[in-house]
């Protein structure tokens, strides 16, 4: 548990993490807030697979969410930025069968680009720690 004013930061590896002086995911009080996140080496993984590339950063979500204490019925919003020619379809279904049974807020946007070649999603997302179901 973080005390107010004292926020606690999750770090998982990422080269944007020390480039762009930000982490994967902060806790403050029972708030979680979970940086913009492309599937690790996803255009490499998942090349042209909205589905892929969504799933594996939705992971990487929840992942960082249980970091900090949380589990993935604490999401309570989250939103999924598209490039042009990704597939929302596919997106949409990586979301649903990841978090359908949690049901949060969500916000599906198209963007010019993404900062990686071949990135085609990145996904977002808040949680408040023990608002979800019982684990």
């Amino acid at each position: 548990m973080t005390g107010a004013g004292h926020p606690t930061r999750h770090r998982d590896g990422s080269p944007w993490e020390d480039r762009a002086g930000y982490s994967r995911a902060a806790r403050a009080g029972e708030w979680v807030a979970v940086s913009g996140t492309t599937a690790p080496d996803g255009a490499q993984r998942f090349p042209g697979d909205t589905f892929g590339q969504a799933t594996a950063a939705l992971e990487q979500v929840i992942a960082a969410v249980e970091h900090l204490g949380g589990s993935r019925f604490d999401i309570i919003r989250t939103r999924l930025l598209l490039v042009p020619g990704a597939d929302v379809d596919a997106a949409s279904r990586a979301h649903r069968e990841l978090l359908g049974d949690v049901s949060p807020a969500n916000s599906v946007y198209f963007v010019a680009g993404l900062v990686g070649e071949g990135l085609l999603v990145e996904i977002e997302a808040d949680a408040v720690v023990g608002s979800g179901r019982p684990r």
